[in-house]
Formats: structure tokens, sequence, C-alpha cells
């Protein structure tokens, strides 16, 4: 099994059958560093899973970058709404390091209901898995001081503090680089 079946094994409930199936959808892609796997204002066409490597959603603005999430190994990475409603992608994604991907085109994806009887249940548990997850976000957001959404990404994604840049991860948490510095020396004194 592949480790894109093994995942999605994990975390759909589909039959081996339906497994490969799916699986074989998905064709490998390589996106290297500083490339761009995605740009704004451009039609966000597939939809892929991170074998390896890392990505960063970001959007420019007219006085500042703001990263919206940095996806890693064991997650998938598309602009949703530019993929479900074919509008022009609101963010930029960016690779942060050689990055290996399995990814499906639009087209595919859209036919998956075709060899799947249960595709159209599994790709509602998808979107809602993702809406969950923004969920989360938001409620960080809004209930949770800077340092508790500090500590929390850090518990979540150690690894992401020794692999990225400090400002990414203060967009990231919606803070400046000045405010995790306070908290990273809170924590060390």
């Amino acid at each position: 099994m592949t480790e894109l079946e093994e995942y999605l094994h994990s975390y759909f409930d589909f039959d081996r059958t339906d497994l490969a199936t799916v699986a074989s959808f998905f064709k490998p892609e390589i996106v290297r560093k500083g490339e761009f796997y995605l740009k704004t204002g451009k039609p966000c066409n597939k939809l892929s899973f991170i074998q390896s490597g890392m990505l960063r959603i970001f959007v420019d603005l007219e006085d500042r970058e703001v990263t919206q999430w940095i996806s890693t190994k064991g997650y998938f990475i598309t602009d949703l709404s530019s993929l479900v409603f074919e509008k022009p992608s609101r963010w930029n994604i960016q690779a942060l390091a050689d990055t290996a991907l399995y990814t499906i085109d639009k087209r595919d994806y859209d036919r998956l209901g075709d060899f799947i009887p249960k595709w159209p249940v599994t790709e509602k548990l998808f979107i809602a898995h993702c809406f969950v997850t923004l969920e989360d976000r938001v409620f960080s957001f809004l209930s949770m001081t800077a340092e508790q959404r500090y500590n929390l990404l850090f518990e979540s994604y150690r690894d992401l503090f020794n692999q990225v840049p400090l400002q990414y991860i203060a967009s990231m948490l919606g803070m400046t680089p000045e405010t995790i510095s306070r908290i990273r020396r809170k924590q060390l004194s």
C-alpha cells in the first residue's frame, strides 16, 4: 500500500478496491523549493497530498504578506474555494522545500463519483473535515491569547519551528515576530 493509500485508508472508510481506484487518479508531482504550486488570481484545478516537503499558503497584501498556513507531509493542499467553485485563487502556494506530491486534477476529481459509489459521502466528510479545521482555527483566534495559540501550534507542529522562518509562523498565528520573540523569551526564563 502506498503512503497515499495508507493515509486515505486511515482517513476515509474505503475498501481496498475503492482505495486503489481513488489512488490511481493521483499522479506524482514535484514542486521544487521556491516554485509555486498556485498563484493568486489563477484557477486552482488540482488537489494534492503531500508525500514529503512543505508548502506555504499566503497572500501578498499592499503593506504585508500574510501566511494562512504551512502544509506538511501527510496533508492535502489546494485552494478549496477555487477548486470547488471555479473562482480565481485567493492564495499563493509556494514550496518551502522540495516537495513530493500526489496530485489529482479537477476533471478526475469531479469524475470520482462515477467510479466510487460512496464518493459523495466521502467527499462530504472531507469537506466537513476542512470546515472543522477552519472552525478550530477561528475558535483559537477568538478564545485564546497569543501565548496560548503559540503553545498549541508548538505542541502540534514542533518540527515546523525549526524548519521555517519565524515571521511565517508569527503571521500564521496572527501576531508580529516581536510578539513571538517575547513569548519565547518568557518561556525560556
